[in-house]
């Protein structure tokens, strides 16, 4: 019997290939606002980084999630963004041990 493939994403800032389920997803709301999608199911358009802080560096650095989730985000919202990376990276690191 076949194995069930498993999903492919890119993060946006290194651009390594890895499983849906290994990186965090970052939706757009049809409000237009942009928070972290714990689940990886919320409606909206996505966009995945790695659980790594140097990715979203690079990715506040550059701006590379307005491009990718197509709006417009001002340094607020990347620290804000940031701050919910670094907690859900936290606690994943913590649930592992």
């Amino acid at each position: 019997m076949p194995q069930k493939k498993t999903p492919q994403r890119s993060c946006v800032a290194c651009r390594q290939t890895a499983d849906k389920r290994a990186l965090l997803r970052f939706v757009r709301g049809a409000d237009g606002q942009v928070h972290l999608d714990p689940t990886g199911r919320a409606a909206g358009r996505g966009a995945y980084l790695c659980a790594d802080a140097a990715c979203m560096a690079k990715a506040s650095k550059s701006h590379l999630l307005d491009r990718a989730l197509r709006v417009r985000l001002t340094e607020q919202d990347y620290q804000k963004l940031g701050s919910e990376h670094a907690s859900l990276v936290s606690q994943q690191d913590s649930s592992v041990v």
